[in-house]
């Protein structure tokens, strides 16, 4: 056979495999058997020195002619399948335009910053400002400005969580007077050596205790403290004050009711209870069968406070108090543990 008919075998064949090739990759096998570098076409042209000068040209030729051929078919052929693959996975994947679109999830506040933002609405729309303030705190601001003696047990590493100071000349000391603050008290010191009276303030944020995370204490929580300082400032003014904030929190009906008690930087103190919302202060199981259920502490301010601050007790008076937004939480929404709040389960955290 001469090798003219040698290319025209290799041309039929080629056309056959081209055909039957199902796949991309099915036809890439048909490209490489016969025009790769081993392939049947590349071999008969290196074969091409065995022939006489007079029939080199024409064979040239023609094996040019049928490269050419063969790669046309199969381009032609690769399009096909491409095509035909296209559509496959078109209809696979098909999509039916008459359906919804899938919305995409939005997220919200967490419960306990939406709890924040409106008591601080409730406040701000009575006139008050809204400070913050560091939570790393040193004694003074956390416990001696606000007349705190020096044995009282919060000061103690028990209660309190004392870091490393960097300006210590001896560092590595285990004596230090820098702590994470454990109220937002000091921010209203702070307010109180900045500003001078009249003050209307709250005091939102972040408070730091080395408590056993359990259904009722956690070692991070968030307090809103609140500060007025004025003249004439009575506890009429704190009782008013409260009363309206806990009836927008907890509802028009609840009742409030005020016990004696101690804080340092404020006299007389006491604690504010709200009626139970479960029983309506009939007693409960949810509120030890009392009626009432403990919300907040509060007092006048101690003129000792007023002494640090640099304000006349004799001209100004004032009143605080402060309220934690996980306990809002709670009783609002009859929260049996502190904990689920900060797990970040999703499942609860929608509810709100």
């Amino acid at each position: 056979m001469g090798m003219i008919e040698e290319l025209e075998a290799v041309r039929e064949r080629a056309q056959a495999g081209i055909g039957e090739a199902g796949t991309l990759d099915a036809l890439d096998a048909v490209r490489v058997a016969v025009t790769g570098k081993k392939g049947e076409l590349t071999a008969l042209m290196r074969g091409m020195g065995r022939l006489s000068p007079e029939e080199r040209p024409l064979v040239g030729k023609r094996a040019n002619e049928v490269r050419q051929q063969v790669e046309a078919w199969i381009a032609s052929r690769r399009e096909e399948l491409e095509a035909a693959e296209l559509a496959r996975r078109i209809e696979a994947d098909a999509v039916d335009v008459t359906l919804p679109g899938r919305r995409p999830v939005v997220g919200h506040e967490h419960l306990i910053s939406q709890i924040v933002d409106e008591i601080t609405d409730i406040f701000v729309a009575m006139g008050y400002t809204v400070a913050d303030g560091p939570y790393v705190e040193t004694e003074y601001y956390n416990f001696t400005s606000l007349n705190a003696p020096a044995d009282h047990p919060s000061r103690s590493p028990r209660d309190t969580f004392y870091v490393a100071d960097p300006t210590d000349p001896q560092p590595g000391s285990l004596v230090s007077d820098v702590l994470l603050r454990t109220q937002t008290s000091p921010v209203q010191m702070r307010v109180m050596e900045a500003e001078k009276p009249p003050i209307y303030m709250i005091s939102p944020g972040r408070v730091f205790r080395p408590d056993t995370a359990d259904a009722n204490h956690l070692p991070q929580f968030t307090q809103i403290e609140g500060l007025v300082v004025d003249e004439g400032i009575t506890f009429a003014d704190l009782k008013g004050t409260l009363d309206h904030m806990t009836r927008e929190i907890f509802g028009k009906d609840r009742a409030t009711r005020y016990r004696p008690h101690f804080f340092p930087f404020t006299e007389p103190s006491c604690e504010v209870d709200v009626s139970c919302g479960v029983c309506h202060g009939e007693g409960c199981r949810f509120c030890n069968h009392t009626g009432w259920i403990e919300i907040l502490g509060c007092g006048m301010v101690d003129p000792n406070v007023f002494g640090y601050a640099g304000i006349d007790p004799e001209t100004y008076s004032g009143f605080a108090f402060g309220i934690g937004a996980e306990r809002v939480a709670a009783l609002r929404y009859d929260l049996p543990d502190l904990r689920m709040l900060m797990t970040g389960d999703m499942r609860f955290l929608r509810q709100f």
